[in-house]
């Protein structure tokens, strides 16, 4: 169980964030957004706020956001088609109604003979005394139909009405917000755990170990060691691992008092037993500190998002093989192994898995957000969109492939972990 409710809410967190890059920056732009959705197939829970319909849906592989005018417009009305039209205090249609009338009271309804509602915002028709008429269109004005409401996206709402800066900032906010996720998620284990500092302090002494034999306690300052002085961890370290099984001089700093121990290292041998080194039992010195947590947390971030993208780039060249993949399957095998390891365990990964959605968005393959920046970058270069049914096919087209290859990474993960 724990493992179920770690994997669901480390992915909800991980698409959570990085659609709602999507939202904000496109809401800041102007652009309709009609849904935003965690999950796809059938709806188990929504509410609207504003013009948005926020949804949780049944199967937890992902999300989107659904911008008016990415796709042809749902609201089409014909010539010859009946409607109900309700009006505001101006005279102007709030509300067009589709379909059975009967439910609603004051609806004039007219036969239509032309209807723009993306530039003109008008429609016109002939009423029940055969006389035409022509009515203003609210441009947040909503078509009902079987009792579900659709709100009209006047073409300065829709996504491709917008400057080319303007739409790739609405996609790229999708997998930035994941790296910047990643390091919410690491400050926060700063500011829990501490971070670990140079300073030649002890920090936690293990239980039955040399050094709580010994008498060190944690938060004692080493000054000097067989009376060379130190100035990091590094240096004590380095002392301690150069001189298994000999005794050793320390002289700390315990609370303004100076206290003289002394320490022979435990002697450890390497798996190949040619070399040997001591060790004492005490944990490197940590700090939980503000900036320390916060400097740390943009360190990490930088270098896991190196670390994932040298190993997508072999994968791609093939130096590593297609089993070092891993599909959903083998991604909640592994969080049930760190929820074992502990909270802050648990945050260091979905830090590391929220780097790894961004890096992979960004990939500029078709179907993701970094195909689609590729196609702003042709836009841009040819000064004109490509073809949207030409764009449209080849995202279909990759589309299919990455669920092609996630069915094959999910039957390895399966072979892997269950056979």
């Amino acid at each position: 169980m724990v493992t179920v409710i770690s994997f669901v809410l480390i992915f909800g967190a991980l698409v959570f964030f990085h659609e709602l890059g999507h939202l904000v920056f496109a809401q800041r732009a102007g652009i309709l957004c009609r849904e935003f959705a965690i999950g796809f197939g059938p709806k188990i829970f929504s509410f609207k706020k504003k013009e948005t319909v926020y949804t949780i849906r049944l199967f937890p592989i992902g999300g989107f956001v659904k911008m008016a005018g990415e796709d042809a417009e749902l609201v089409e009305l014909k010539r010859g088609q009946r409607v109900g039209l309700i009006f505001n205090s101006l005279n102007t249609v709030t509300k067009i109604v589709t379909n059975n009338f009967e439910k609603y009271a004051n609806l004039t309804i007219i036969e239509v003979l032309y209807s723009d509602l993306e530039g003109q915002l008008i429609i016109s028709g002939v009423d029940e005394n055969d006389e035409e008429i022509k009515y203003k269109v609210d441009p947040k004005c909503e078509v009902i139909t079987n009792g579900e409401s659709i709100q009209i996206a006047p073409y300065n709402r829709q996504f491709n009405s917008k400057t080319i800066p303007q739409r790739a900032m609405a996609i790229f906010a999708g997998p930035a917000m994941n790296f910047v996720l990643a390091a919410i998620l690491l400050f926060i284990v700063g500011l829990g755990q501490g971070v670990q500092t140079n300073k030649p302090v002890m920090g936690q002494i293990i239980n039955k170990s040399v050094a709580e034999k010994a008498g060190l306690k944690q938060g004692d300052k080493i000054l000097t060691v067989d009376g060379d002085k130190v100035s990091s961890w590094q240096d004590v370290v380095q002392i301690i691992r150069n001189n298994p099984g000999k005794e050793l001089d320390f002289t700390i700093d315990r609370n303004g008092e100076q206290v003289n121990l002394s320490v022979i290292p435990d002697t450890v041998e390497q798996e190949t037993g040619k070399e040997k080194f001591g060790r004492i039992g005490v944990y490197a010195p940590v700090e939980k500190e503000f900036l320390l947590a916060l400097k740390m947390s943009v360190t990490q971030t930088i270098t896991w998002t190196k670390e994932i993208a040298i190993g997508i780039g072999k994968l791609i060249t093939g130096k590593f093989s297609l089993d070092a993949l891993a599909g959903p399957v083998g991604i909640y095998n592994y969080t049930g192994e760190v929820a074992e390891s502990g909270f802050y365990s648990l945050l260091t990964w979905a830090s590391i898995l929220s780097i790894n959605l961004g890096i992979v968005n960004l990939l500029p393959l078709p179907a993701l957000d970094g195909g689609r920046l590729l196609f702003f970058a042709v836009e841009a270069v040819r000064g004109k969109p490509i073809d949207r049914n030409k764009e449209g096919l080849v995202h279909f087209i990759g589309f299919a492939l990455l669920m092609l290859l996630m069915l094959v990474v999910t039957w390895n993960d399966i072979q892997k972990f269950f056979f």
